[in-house]
């Protein structure tokens, strides 16, 4: 598979690039894995918000989004952590993982880093430095948790 990386500011997206992951994430988190809430939550377009996204061709393949930490008390927030369903199983979390943090500390460097992970995948982000800060909460009907990774 080969993919083209992009890290964009808000500003620099595309009106196919946001189409693209808003249907993605939209097609995953909303009708995939049954949440019906609204999933465009007005963060998307705010501050310094960036956007990860590797394409295959034409077709988003996986994407995450890098909230503002001005926004979030000094942390960066890694979220919508979305792996096309057509994309699963070759890895590309795991290179999505690590194009997040190179970005981190290329943008903000020193800082936190936090994620609400669906609580099964503690181990996965585990293996990223991060750690468990919250107790375990629902969201959506699925159990998550919130973790944060130290500036390296």
């Amino acid at each position: 598979m080969t993919l083209t990386w992009h890290t964009k500011h808000h500003s620099e997206l595309d009106k196919h690039e946001l189409y693209a992951l808003l249907a993605l994430r939209t097609r995953v988190f909303v009708v995939e894995q049954n949440c019906p809430y609204l999933e465009v939550d007005g963060q998307d377009l705010l501050g310094d918000t960036c956007h990860i996204m590797a394409w295959q061709g034409d077709d988003l393949a996986a994407y995450l989004r890098l909230l503002d930490p001005i926004r979030h008390e000094g942390e960066v927030v890694i979220g919508r952590v979305v792996i096309a369903p057509e994309a699963r199983g070759i890895g590309l979390g795991h290179a999505l993982m690590e194009q997040a943090l190179q970005a981190c500390a290329e943008r903000w460097p020193n800082l936190p880093v936090y994620l609400s992970a669906q609580a099964h995948l503690q181990g996965y982000y585990g293996r990223y430095g991060f750690v468990p800060v919250t107790d375990e909460y629902l969201e959506d009907d699925i159990p998550h948790i919130g973790m944060r990774r130290q500036p390296q």
